[in-house]
């Protein structure tokens, strides 16, 4: 059986202190479409203004409640302290853009610049006092964070090599899970001034307008986004995979971010965005991005993507439907 989100009307916003969803013996994930975080019976401390994100309903009509969104120590929603750190995160990285220096090397293209710890640090310290209670998994100082609990994921500075070079393609990123599932994934591009913003079951906006993946069927007329990471057979694999599907597309892109090629699926800005070596960092805002825009993020294995998938598609589900027939044999996944 499927089920599918609708948000809450603000009426039913004031909600009770306990959560309101038991621990499964499993893990249900986004293989049903179905959203229930695992609590073990706990009680909340957060405080009972916590407001609701979303019910999952069946197309019966019967509804599943959700555990509560959490409120922060000093009252604010959610999202109200993600756009506050990427108000933050975007005014360091403005300010560093055009002379970044390089604070150190992870490898061939991989470097992290004294940009990308200032926004770290700015933004765990305002996670730290909003969610003293969270854990935080973050790309340059706390990469081996997990949690079965709430967990705030940041990339401070997606696409650091296009930022370290003054190409201006970079992101920040950031998503707000619960028992490894996101349910808050913001995006912002801090040179144009975009913000991508999904809450689960509510939708994805772009500067708070709606949006939604394209319309887009086939390959052949799509625009194809793919990003080749660090790991040089994964990477030569992509390539061999878009050389398989060329010339039959649109166009191809090389965006050099993972955070902004998910967003700009799920804006249609491209119909259809492969990655095959990342990070929970990488893809955990992108995956409520697409899906709230009515897109899909499936592994190599045709599973929906987690935040620990390495290799993903992130499609409209028609494209991808197509895709998985002309290219679903090659080893694009590694």
């Amino acid at each position: 059986m499927r089920w599918w989100p609708r948000a809450i009307p603000a009426t039913r916003r004031a909600c009770r202190r306990t959560w309101r969803a038991k621990r499964r013996p499993h893990r249900t994930g986004w293989h049903s479409n179905t959203w229930l975080p695992s609590t073990g019976g706990a009680t909340s401390t957060q405080s009972p203004r916590a407001s609701c994100a979303a019910a999952t309903v069946s197309p019966a009509g019967g509804s599943i409640p959700v555990v509560d969104l959490p409120t922060s120590s000093s009252g604010a929603d959610t999202t109200t302290i993600a756009l506050q750190c990427a108000d933050v995160a975007n005014r360091i990285i403005q300010a560093g853009y055009g002379q970044a220096a390089v604070a150190g090397v992870k490898g061939r293209g991989n470097v992290v610049t004294e940009t990308d710890l200032a926004v770290e640090r700015a933004v765990t310290a305002i996670l730290a006092g909003e969610f003293p209670g969270h854990a935080v998994l973050s790309e340059e100082t706390a990469a081996g964070t997990r949690s079965d609990g709430w967990m705030w994921i940041v990339d401070p500075l997606d696409g650091t090599k296009n930022f370290s070079r003054g190409i201006p393609h970079f992101a920040f990123t950031i998503a707000l899970c619960f028992d490894s599932e996101p349910v808050v994934g913001l995006t912002t591009h801090p040179l144009l001034g975009d913000t991508f913003l999904a809450v689960r079951g509510q939708g994805t906006t772009l500067n708070g307008a709606r949006v939604t993946v394209t319309d887009c069927a086939t390959v052949q007329d799509a625009v194809v986004a793919v990003d080749l990471g660090y790991n040089d057979a994964r990477a030569g694999q992509q390539l061999a995979t878009a050389s398989h599907l060329w010339p039959g597309m649109q166009s191809l892109r090389v965006p050099g971010s993972a955070a902004l090629g998910f967003a700009y699926l799920a804006a249609g800005k491209w119909d259809i965005y492969l990655h095959s070596d990342l990070e929970p960092w990488d893809v955990a805002a992108g995956l409520i991005l697409v899906r709230e825009a009515g897109g899909v993020v499936r592994q190599r294995d045709g599973a929906p993507a987690t935040i620990e998938s390495r290799a993903v598609v992130a499609a409209t589900p028609a494209v991808y439907a197509d895709f998985a027939k002309l290219a679903g044999h090659l080893p694009w996944a590694g």
